[in-house]
């Protein structure tokens, strides 16, 4: 805890008056410094949100010379570009991939990763005139900003050029034939690019570097699917070969751009499948950041509030659109950081009406930015934002990534973004030229938010997470098969190369009759290809249309549309507000009108759980952990109205959707009847306990593993029939898992103690959002029993190994499953559980629930 001195309050938008005048030579307001300015935020609050400061000074740099074999073309575009020598981090990782070795460069947010591969890329390119490159980023925006900055260099001949969904047709087979260095996505190079090999097999026969940026992004089922799609492109440049000097091995070599994380060679390896060198000394100059932690303050009771229930916090939402027209109002260029569409929205539009009411249009100079906009709105954003015409933006992880947002003076993180990663690359976008920054995590009422506001030592000092993907899983590795045997026929080489479990995988195709053996090889059967969403975002999209005009507002994924668009839903667009009239999920389709409610909707499902089969477990007296397959089948069965102002409940109406079923992957424990009793918890309390311990426990399950709460889901319940005891479960939401349950079975000593700690240290008595409530429960956090949920976690505790890994059994080799690999479905790869259960707590494949 920092113990600041807070100074008198300065000009507000909320108090009416003017804002600070700004520099008519540039239009900008003199900015603070950061501790400056952090100290006029906290003043406006009546008690110190402020629960810890970090301070991460200023680094210099130290460079390197230019490597030998770096033609002066290139260093004198780098040169008039500002760059007059490498980082010697940027060297070192340029000297391996251009001696042809695979190599990850994982270094800070804008520690010139960029160059690291540009340098080796553009030299070989400017160096033979046949070689191409391929660049791979996780969005569009990313490789937007990329090509500016290659085409900036102004190399003859290079030609780069972005080929992705937004590419008009007419320039596409220009691309194919004549650009040298393209760049794209994961998403772009297996549906369009590798289905289409043989249109490009000139660029394919002549690759020489593949640069897949930001590749800690790969992560869980979409890095799982990454993974066989990079496999995939290996398989296919193999097929069409290419000329390489002497020197190097045949084939492209890998180059990969991370920001910092655990182990990235092994991880970069289990994605690439090659061996990669990892380059992890970030030797570039960095300017120093304050970082806060902030926690909203307890809303007052109000006169009639019954005195036994929870105290409720200041939602993030409002807390960060509140510092955010406060930082604008001060002319700090911000960038606020929301975990949802919905809640980006929300924050801007928050902030844009608090300016207004200060300064009659200053709120013009805050937007949204989030996935599902135009391609033109989301440019033109960008564009604004660059130029300085936008002050402040509230963005979800969309500009998370390298995208360069040059000039930024505070970023406002909306939540804990799931990673530490994550919440390192998100601070790191201001302060991107060397000044000052100030950065401020502002925590919802969630237990893992809580936990390490009161914590800093879990955030501060400690090396990131290690990035989790599995790339033999079944539901990703048979739909992958089948994609690459439509690309060309499979041959036992090819299994090789696509890792264990690809025989199996195989064989259970062969049976379900989508692949045909041949003594030549594994032919597709089928005219058409398989529909495989890297994403796993539940099938094709669907268009949000305005049914009165017809016109095109966004789009949301399928797996969303059950909770983000269902009749009556609440819609949110740049600030207005539509209400649906209906959803057409065969076609895609959903109609809505212009509204303003004064009330927000709620989608709630249900759903059944069964264990498919044990993997292993660890037998400790009365109590017992076990990882294994379990089926959850799931259905949108209604939707709450709340009011916007109170969050009462104004009623619940039908929905009449779907069910969905999901394999997947689960942890779980059980405590016998017996040891409960005697720690003090009644049979009658035991529902409680176990469904207060699952909540908390999965909102901590994020300080272990790579996974926000909207991954992974839950089930609590006093006897279950498959395990005739008292059960939690926690499983991911994926189809065939996505490793997170594996981590919480390899870490359940120390989770489970996070867990115990975040409920016994919150200060409320009976439990809140803070520790033992959801969002998200189904049941409507009832019943709840936080003193019970202590109980269950000390039995549990008590008995478990006490340190990680300690005496618990091996996990199985990946690809041993203990099950059939589900081959007959290949169009399931990528469906995802979501949503709010009654029975229990799973993962929102929407995410208007996440934040405040």
């Amino acid at each position: 805890m920092t113990h600041d001195s807070p100074r008198p309050a300065r000009p507000s938008p909320r108090d009416g008056r003017q804002p600070s005048a700004a520099d008519p030579g540039t239009g900008r307001v003199p900015v603070a410094a950061p501790a400056d300015l952090l100290r006029r935020l906290r003043a406006r609050a009546s008690t110190d949100p402020v629960t810890h400061v970090e301070r991460v000074p200023a680094r210099p740099g130290t460079t390197a010379p230019w490597p030998r074999w770096a033609p002066e073309e290139l260093r004198a575009a780098f040169a008039r570009r500002g760059v007059t020598a490498p980082w010697r981090h940027q060297a070192e990782a340029a000297e391996l991939a251009y001696a042809g070795r695979h190599v990850v460069v994982a270094t800070g947010t804008a520690s010139g990763k960029s160059l690291a591969y540009q340098l080796p890329a553009l030299a070989t390119l400017l160096a033979d005139p046949r070689a191409t490159v391929l660049y791979l980023a996780p969005t569009k925006a990313l490789a937007a900003d990329q090509l500016r900055a290659v085409a900036a260099l102004e190399l003859e001949d290079v030609r780069p050029a972005c080929y992705d969904g937004d590419t008009p047709r007419a320039e596409r087979e220009w691309i194919r034939r004549h650009s040298r260095f393209v760049l794209t996505n994961p998403d772009m190079l297996h549906h369009g690019m590798l289905p289409g090999h043989a249109q490009w097999s000139g660029f394919l026969r002549r690759l020489t570097h593949v640069v897949v940026d930001e590749c800690h992004t790969y992560r869980g089922v979409f890095g799982s699917h990454v993974a066989h799609v990079l496999r995939r492109l290996r398989r296919q440049c193999a097929k069409y070969g290419r000329p390489t000097r002497p020197d190097l091995p045949a084939g492209p070599t890998f180059v990969l751009a991370s920001a910092t994380s655990g182990d990235p060679a092994t991880t970069a390896g289990r994605l690439t499948g090659l061996p990669v060198t990892a380059v992890t000394e970030d030797t570039s100059p960095r300017g120093g950041v304050t970082f806060a932690l902030w926690e909203p303050p307890l809303l007052p009771a109000a006169e009639d509030q019954v005195v036994d229930l929870a105290p409720v916090r200041r939602s993030a939402l409002r807390e960060t659109a509140d510092l955010l027209a406060d930082t604008v109002a001060e002319g700090v260029r911000t960038l606020a950081f929301v975990r949802s569409r919905k809640g980006a929205e929300v924050v801007a539009a928050s902030a844009r009406r608090g300016l207004d009411e200060a300064v009659p249009g200053l709120g013009e100079r805050v937007a949204a930015y989030r996935a599902g906009y135009l391609r033109e709105e989301r440019r033109e954003l960008e564009r604004a934002l660059l130029r300085g015409d936008l002050l402040g933006l509230a963005s979800t992880n969309a500009l998370e990534l390298g995208v360069d947002l040059v000039g930024l003076d505070a970023v406002l993180i909306c939540g804990w973004p799931g990673t530490r990663a994550s919440l390192w690359q998100q601070a790191g976008r201001a302060g991107r030229s060397g000044g000052e920054a100030l950065a401020v995590l502002v925590a919802r009422d969630d237990p893992l938010d809580t936990y390490l506001v009161h914590h800093p030592e879990a955030l501060f000092g400690r090396p990131v997470e290690a990035t989790v993907l599995d790339p033999a899983n079944p539901y990703v590795l048979a739909p992958q098969l089948a994609c690459a045997a439509a690309e060309a026929p499979l041959t036992p080489a090819d299994l090789e190369l696509f890792g264990e479990g690809a025989k199996e995988a195989v064989e259970s195709l062969v049976e379900a009759g989508a692949l045909r053996q041949r003594p030549t090889g594994w032919y597709w059967r089928h005219r058409e290809r398989p529909q495989v969403d890297l994403r796993g975002s539940d099938g094709a999209p669907v268009c949000v249309v305005e049914a009165s005009t017809g016109r095109l507002l966004g789009t949301v994924d399928g797996g969303s549309s059950h909770f983000l668009v269902h009749p009556g839903a609440v819609y949110l667009h740049q600030g207005v507000s539509y209400v649906v009239d209906s959803l057409d999920l065969a076609d895609g389709c959903a109609l809505v009108h212009a509204e303003e409610p004064d009330w927000s909707t709620h989608a709630r499902d249900v759903i059944s759980l069964s264990v498919a089969s044990v993997r292993s477990y660890a037998d400790a007296g009365p109590v017992g952990l076990f990882l294994g397959e379990v089926d959850v089948t799931s259905q949108v069965v209604s939707y709450q109205r709340r009011r916007i102002a109170s969050g009462e409940v104004i009623d619940t109406r039908p929905l009449d959707l779907p069910t969905r079923e999901l394999r997947t992957v689960a942890v779980w424990f059980t405590v016998s009847p017996e040891s409960l009793a005697l720690a003090g918890v009644q049979p009658a309390d035991i529902p409680g306990a176990l469904h207060a311990a699952e909540h908390a426990a999965i909102g901590l399950l994020p300080l272990m593993a790579t996974c926000d709460r909207w991954d992974i889901g839950g089930l609590s319940t006093a006897v279950h029939p498959d395990t005739e005891a008292p059960t939690v479960f926690v499983y991911d939401g994926h189809p065939g898992g996505a490793g997170f349950a594996e981590r919480a079975y390899r870490t359940a000593g120390a989770w489970l103690r996070a867990t115990r700690d975040a409920i016994a240290e919150c200060g409320c008595d009976t439990g809140c959002p803070s520790c033992v409530q959801s969002p998200k429960c189904g049941n409507g956090n009832n019943p709840l029993s936080k003193p019970d949920a202590i109980r269950v976690l000390d039995v549990v505790l008590a008995n478990l190994p006490p340190a990680e890994g300690t005496s618990l059994p091996a996990l199985p080799q990946q690809g041993d499953r203990g099950g059939a690999v589900p081959a007959g479905d290949v169009s399931a790869a990528g469906d995802r559980a979501s949503g709010d259960r009654a029975t229990g707590d799973v993962p929102a494949a929407g995410d208007v629930r996440a934040g405040g």
